[in-house]
């Protein structure tokens, strides 16, 4: 399978996305089911879920963590592309490079300090405040997370994109 502006993706990375891909829904299905039996026991029995929403705070942490190396493998950031025209395929090809170097040494740093901030948290046995549950390792998942996102930058410095048409431009 390739998309036009791409290389083509190998069986890893089909699974790496597949797997990602389907923990992210099964999250947020189960995000969407504790909001429903809280809203339905608040509402309907004056009872809502107990810890609902730590619960909900902590998979929604790790659904947008999780989902932060898909995002960099498939290049779907926030991206502004109104110099792209004024330097060429071969400009864009270096912009590109670098802003995936800068991107990679950021996340990787940020990785870093976040991972030291996971040790102390976790050394303080920081909790949840009803439901107890221990914040450290979701602290470590997100360092983990982001330093996986790093390295996905890091790999597309070597495995270069090819360029995509212009917008407008006929695909074949």
């Amino acid at each position: 399978m390739t998309v036009q502006g791409s290389p083509p993706v190998s069986a890893w990375e089909r699974f790496f996305d597949a797997a990602l891909g389907f923990a992210a829904a099964v999250i947020l299905f189960c995000m969407m089911m504790i909001t429903f039996v809280d809203v339905i026991g608040r509402y309907g029995f004056n009872s809502p879920m107990r810890g609902g929403f730590e619960i909900t705070e902590l998979m929604l942490l790790v659904l947008i963590f999780a989902g932060l190396p898909l995002v960099s493998h498939a290049d779907e950031h926030v991206t502004m592309d109104f110099i792209d025209h004024l330097i060429g395929p071969k400009g864009k090809r270096i912009l590109v490079s670098i802003a995936h170097l800068v991107v990679a040494v950021a996340l990787l740093g940020l990785s870093w300090l976040i991972w030291i901030k996971a040790g102390k948290i976790a050394g303080y046995g920081d909790t949840t405040d009803v439901l107890r549950i221990a914040v450290g390792p979701f602290v470590y998942f997100m360092a983990a997370m982001i330093a996986l996102s790093g390295l996905i930058h890091a790999w597309k410095l070597f495995t270069p994109a090819e360029p995509a048409s212009s917008p407008g431009a006929p695909t074949t």
